[in-house]
């Protein structure tokens, strides 16, 4: 017999791995200092310091790059399967403001997939436990990696 065979992997192993590929290829998370902490299957924790690029005219962090931020996780937890997934619809609640020097942990987690489309919710906390920003968003699965 001549030829490999791809093992199946485990869910947490094929979570890793898909995310390292994602996450080898994702220049705009890495651009805006994110860094992935933690992936498993429909789950992903990320964090981002508040830097002075990322401040408003108020003084706090500009909401599109808490969304940003939060989106991010959210397509880790969504592509931690053997699929490529996107987004098609997410939804965000600013609940306090970031300020500059915070260090914000994003904690994705996955609410239910049927079919080809999945539902994620993305807490973004700053490090001392208050709640930044809710986010939902819906992905849907375009083809089998």
């Amino acid at each position: 017999m001549s030829g490999a065979v791809e093992m199946k992997l485990d869910p947490q192993a094929q979570a890793e791995k898909r995310t390292a590929e994602m996450w080898a290829e994702d220049t705009a998370s890495k651009a805006m200092g994110m860094e992935l902490l933690e992936v498993g299957p429909g789950r992903a924790v990320m964090r981002m310091r508040v830097r002075e690029d990322m401040v408003n005219g108020h003084g706090t962090l500009h909401g599109g790059m808490t969304f940003a931020f939060a989106d991010s996780v959210f397509a880790f937890a969504a592509n931690s399967y053997d699929y490529q997934a996107v987004g098609v619809q997410c939804d965000i609640v600013y609940h306090a403001p970031g300020r500059l020097g915070d260090l914000l942990i994003g904690t994705g987690t996955e609410v239910t997939r049927n079919g080809r489309s999945g539902l994620y919710d993305v807490a973004v906390r700053r490090e001392d436990g208050t709640l930044i920003a809710s986010f939902r968003g819906t992905s849907r699965i375009v083809t089998r990696r």
